[in-house]
């Protein structure tokens, strides 16, 4: 896929990642990037195009599809983390993770992908993470949320390759942006992950795994689950 003079749109462009995907694009050439947030006033990265978008919104998802009708290339990074469990969790947020992560994500694919296809195919950039893979108890709503995404994106990318348009999942452990700037790990530099997302893009390729922790989650997929999951070997197992 061409980046330069492309047009793009990233969802919750305002902050974090998508504030360097966005930057990214306009970096390569792109000719036109919507960076569009709920709070388009938010956005203050020059030379982008401010457009307001609640991903669960239908209404807003609309109004952004009418506005932005040149787009060749989705970026759908936008994104909650409530830090609900499954068990005890409020369950108005572990729906909000579902409604943002998976229908709010499967909304702006629906919306857009006609578009796209209309001028000439294009790509789509789906932000996943670890969790798509790994789900700790800590974050449950958030894991569930994002391996329903990351299903979604697999379905899509079936439906999408026939209207010429390549889809890419982004995998990433932590990153040092505001959404988890409360938790004392290592993180990366959002912009070089932006940077290697990107190049995926450009590049035609199915998954970007773009860290050590995803790229260790990944390669265990296929080992008996106490691999990932320690505390469920039974006792008195030998490891």
């Amino acid at each position: 896929m061409e980046i330069r003079n492309s047009v793009a749109l990233v969802t919750g462009a305002n902050r974090g990642l998508g504030r360097h995907l966005a930057a990214g694009l306009l970096e390569r050439g792109a000719q036109k990037v919507y960076a569009a947030a709920r709070n388009p006033d938010a956005v203050d990265l020059p030379g982008a195009t401010p457009l307001r978008l609640d991903i669960t919104d239908p209404d807003s998802v609309s109004a952004a599809a009418a506005a932005a009708g040149d787009v060749t290339v989705l970026v759908n990074n936008a994104g909650s983390l409530t830090g609900a469990a499954l068990l005890d969790g409020d369950l108005a947020d572990i729906r909000l993770e579902m409604e943002t992560h998976y229908f709010g994500t499967l909304a702006v694919a629906r919306a857009f992908a006609p578009l796209i296809a209309a001028n000439g195919g294009g790509a789509v950039l789906n932000v996943l993470s670890v969790l798509s893979w790994y789900h700790p108890t800590a974050s449950g709503a958030y894991n569930a949320a994002k391996a329903a995404e990351l299903a979604l994106t697999n379905s899509l990318r079936l439906e999408l390759a026939p209207r010429g348009i390549t889809t890419t999942a982004l995998h990433v452990g932590y990153m040092d942006t505001d959404m988890i700037a409360h938790l004392d790990v290592p993180k990366s530099d959002p912009a070089a992950i932006a940077a290697l997302a990107l190049d995926g893009v450009r590049d035609g390729e199915l998954e970007v795994v773009a860290d050590d922790i995803s790229r260790t989650v990944r390669g265990a997929l296929s080992a008996e689950l106490p691999v990932l999951y320690p505390e469920l070997t039974p006792a008195g197992s030998a490891r």
